[in-house]
């Protein structure tokens, strides 16, 4: 190119890396500054005793629900697949994981764990249920399923920036997981939730932005006609030739059901509930959270069914990295750095939220409420801080490992870890809020039984998928790729089996119930 055309070009993509280098000294810079505000367990878990108002919660809790798989594994697999019909996925989002969430379980979850002074969803389990055997059971539960879906995202930033910028994938894990234990470690829930509200304002903007440019580019143009003409991909007929139990109506059906209904039982969303402040900074937060979903969730299955639209760009490629290759192409150097942290502020907020809450159920439950019960609050800090690097270095490893060998696409991870999550734990914790009636036995049985069921699932459909005629390893590859499916039915499964044992069983304790029920 001419030296003037060179030289704006070269000056464009130092703008991209100044933009991503500004980023992460703001993110240390937070830590840094909000490091006096976690001093105790309650400072480091719930940013100090009055708790955030309702737009830094709600930004907590959409940055939180929405990471760097929405935008790269879900948007490129899903948009991909079921074309504009993947944005009813952003819309279930926003109304049933955002305002009816919010409506439902917000006031409750926070009444009952003030109620009962527990600060973990584990603690919840064992105050509600008096239980101290089901605190620890769901404590191991927690940290070990909340690792693939930390992976995931590692593993969704790493393509971004390989493909992207051409910077090796390990290189990138690295410095976010360094990132990340820096303002986790010295700035716990505060720094989250201030960086949380910093990040979704650039989500926003992002995302925006990403719309415009991808509708404007030579291959769109503002024309959606053959996307919502055809008869495959349109707003309304899900159906493929593929008309078995694994077809595309089914299917778009349980990813609407896991990723609508899964965060009504996730710790790491359960948790801003009980930071929230007051009912006026509930209803506010109803408010934000939903209109936040709804742009952040059809705004990225749009961009994702407009992959359709560039198939000479995507060939070659896994639906995984369509978006990566596609922001490459389509967004102009000098604002590719903004997208980046677009991405890179969906993760990280997701990252700390999924570290912080795996820590706590090891420090809290685990460490002070079964091995050193006398353990000061000092300690119970410092080994929080401490499990909080110990799960980044394992989600790394984890994800490192997932890249190497190929194991399982990045939406899938994520599928895995929130179906099995939200399978064990919806039934025991939403009417546990609800039903007076809920009983210790209906949730050991849901946790228990929901956790059998989902490992048989993957196993008996991984088999089935291919024909029965696989390997153990690819059966069970194969039933990670249907775990969308599979955590719709176990978390049908948990409501029935918590409801139906609940009546057949002992009723739970009168003063327990008066307590957590208090108003």
């Amino acid at each position: 190119p001419p030296p003037l055309v060179a030289f704006l070009m070269v000056s464009a993509m130092f703008l991209d890396y100044a933009i991503l280098i500004l980023y992460a000294v703001s993110m240390v810079a937070i830590a840094l500054y909000s490091r006096n505000r976690s001093k105790t367990v309650k400072d480091f878990l719930f940013a100090g005793k009055k708790g955030l108002n309702g737009w830094m919660t709600a930004f907590a809790y959409g940055t939180t629900y929405f990471s760097a798989v929405i935008f790269i594994g879900y948007a490129g697999n899903f948009g991909n697949q079921y074309g504009l019909a993947s944005v009813w996925i952003g819309i279930g989002n926003a109304i049933i994981g955002s305002l009816i969430a919010w409506k439902v379980l917000a006031k409750r979850t926070k009444l009952m764990s003030h109620n009962l002074n527990s600060k973990t969803m584990p603690e919840y389990f064992e105050k509600r249920y008096e239980s101290k055997s089901l605190k620890l059971t769901t404590s191991i539960i927690t940290f070990v399923f909340l690792i693939p879906y930390s992976a995931s995202v590692y593993n969704g930033l790493s393509s971004l920036f390989e493909i992207v910028f051409g910077i090796d994938g390990l290189i990138i894990m690295i410095a976010l997981a360094l990132i990340t234990a820096i303002y986790l470690f010295f700035g716990g829930y505060f720094a989250t939730a201030l960086s949380d509200f910093i990040q979704g304002i650039v989500m926003l903007v992002g995302v925006i932005l990403m719309v415009i440019f991808f509708l404007n580019s030579s291959q769109v143009n503002w024309d959606l006609t053959t996307l919502v003409s055809s008869s495959e991909h349109n707003w309304f007929t899900f159906e493929s030739t593929n008309t078995g139990i694994y077809g595309n109506t089914i299917s778009l059906l349980s990813l609407i059901c896991l990723t609508s209904f899964g965060v009504w039982a996730l710790p790491q969303t359960i948790h801003k509930y009980h930071t929230i402040r007051d009912d006026y900074a509930i209803k506010q937060g109803t408010i934000v959270s939903t209109i936040f979903a709804l742009i952040i969730g059809f705004s990225a299955y749009f961009i994702g069914a407009l992959s359709l639209k560039f198939p000479e760009l995507t060939a070659g490629y896994k639906p995984d990295q369509f978006i990566p290759v596609l922001v490459k192409f389509i967004i102009p150097s000098g604002l590719i750095g903004v997208i980046a942290v677009l991405i890179l502020s969906a993760s990280m907020s997701t990252l700390a939220s999924v570290s912080l809450s795996s820590a706590s159920t090891v420090a809290v439950d685990l460490y002070k409420g079964k091995i050193n019960q006398q353990a000061s609050d000092k300690k119970v800090t410092l080994t929080m801080r401490v499990f909080c690097l110990i799960f980044i270095l394992i989600s790394v490893v984890l994800a490192i490992l997932n890249e190497k060998f190929n194991i399982t696409a990045i939406a899938y991870m994520m599928g895995l870890s929130w179906g099995t999550l939200a399978g064990c734990f919806i039934g025991p914790f939403v009417l546990g809020l609800l039903w007076k009636k809920t009983t210790k036995a209906g949730a050991c049985a849901s946790i228990i039984s929901s956790l059998v069921l989902t490992i048989a699932l993957i196993v008996i459909l991984g088999y089935d998928k291919c024909q029965w005629a696989c390997s153990f390893s690819k059966a069970i590859q194969t039933g990670i790729g249907l775990s969308p499916m599979i955590g719709c039915i176990c978390m049908a499964f948990s409501m029935i089996i918590t409801f139906v044992v609940s009546l057949f069983t002992q009723k739970p304790n009168e003063e327990t119930i008066s307590l957590a029920f208090k108003k």
